[in-house]
């Protein structure tokens, strides 16, 4: 892959392009004959034929470097853990280095910024255009849970006003992407990965809104040809209890999954002591972040129909997108099972 040298005003810059959905994306915008140019860390691989910056959003020496001759911006990078040892790097990667991209995105007069925010921050009560925007911001911020989650509104806010200021700034808001390729391992794919090692002997059942990555990639470039400056599209599929999720991978792989089922307050309980830990001895991420149980305990339905009316987005079965994640985390070793386990499940299926 090429070191960066600038490219001409057709090109398109990734932000966080060696992510889960951001590689998806780099790949798709190639196979399309964009120029692509990925501001990605040092130690973060990068699919070749894109142009690489390497260093971090919070540099705002490389962000002016990376915008500079640039039509589109997909602005993804973001810390995507819900716990962080220093909570401040939530802060200084998710908001304000947004600013920083922003700020450089309207010198460059760049055509369009697609701002990758979350559904964690919505309240999932219909629209969520309509049921969060009724709300000021620090009422949003007091609803919002915990570090990740209001770094990522500020983030949002902070987009949504630079579209009001005459940038043209196009918000996305993905839900729990699946599907194959998380070499990151976010906390999608942590919890399918631990559940199919057996590491997770019961379950806090909950409402969940699943997506294929490989959908959400495509709905990124959709936002930038087709969306309207200064909306929010959500790009989620299927709500699904967890208990119906565990099925789902119990008929797709044969392992037997946990029957048992824990109350909320129990989950919250112990997410609270883990995080103790975790924040004042270990140092180690817990096995179930307190942002995490508390989004869990939303059990929020979502849909995305105003994505699919205005950009087009195209929704997968969420089956296919769990069997091509399935056969990737067997292939790279994640699932410690042997793969003839797995595959004599996967039927006539054939990947996407």
């Amino acid at each position: 892959m090429a070191e960066s040298t600038p490219a001409s005003r057709g090109c398109s810059l990734v932000t966080g392009g060696g992510g889960f959905i951001g590689t998806h994306l780099v790949r798709l915008l190639l196979e399309q004959g964009e120029r692509v140019r990925v501001l990605e860390l040092d130690e973060v691989p990068v699919l070749d034929g894109a142009e690489v910056i390497r260093g971090s959003v919070a540099d705002e020496a490389v962000v002016h470097r990376a915008v500079k001759g640039v039509r589109r911006v997909y602005h993804l990078a973001a810390h995507t853990d819900l716990w962080a040892p220093d909570k401040r790097i939530f802060r200084q990667i998710n908001y304000e280095s947004t600013r920083t991209v922003l700020r450089e995105a309207m010198y460059a007069d760049v055509e369009v910024v697609v701002h990758t925010s979350t559904e964690a921050i919505l309240t999932g009560r219909g629209d969520p255009d309509q049921s969060d925007r009724t709300l000021s911001s620090s009422s949003r911020k007091r609803k919002t849970l915990g570090p990740y989650c209001q770094a990522k509104l500020m983030a949002e806010q902070a987009a949504l006003e630079a579209s009001r200021n005459g940038l043209s700034v196009v918000v996305v808001s993905p839900t729990l992407p699946v599907g194959p390729g998380d070499r990151h391992i976010t906390p999608p794919t942590r919890m399918i990965v631990d559940f199919l090692n057996r590491k997770i002997p019961a379950y806090l059942d909950c409402r969940l809104n699943l997506v294929d990555v490989r959908d959400v990639a495509e709905g990124h470039i959709l936002a930038a040809q087709r969306g309207r400056s200064g909306e929010r599209y959500l790009l989620g599929h299927e709500n699904i209890m967890l208990s119906r999720l565990l099925l789902m991978l119990k008929e797709i792989t044969g392992v037997v999954m946990p029957e048992h089922k824990i109350p909320y307050w129990l989950a919250l309980v112990v997410g609270i002591l883990q995080e103790f830990v975790a924040d004042h001895v270990t140092h180690k991420a817990p096995m179930a972040p307190l942002t995490g149980v508390r989004l869990a305990g939303r059990g929020n339905d979502f849909d995305s129909d105003k994505a699919v009316r205005e950009l087009g987005f195209r929704q997968t079965p969420i089956r296919q997108a769990l069997i091509d994640e399935i056969i990737w985390l067997v292939e790279t070793g994640h699932i410690n099972l042997p793969v003839h386990s797995f595959r004599k499940h996967f039927g006539s299926t054939e990947k996407k």
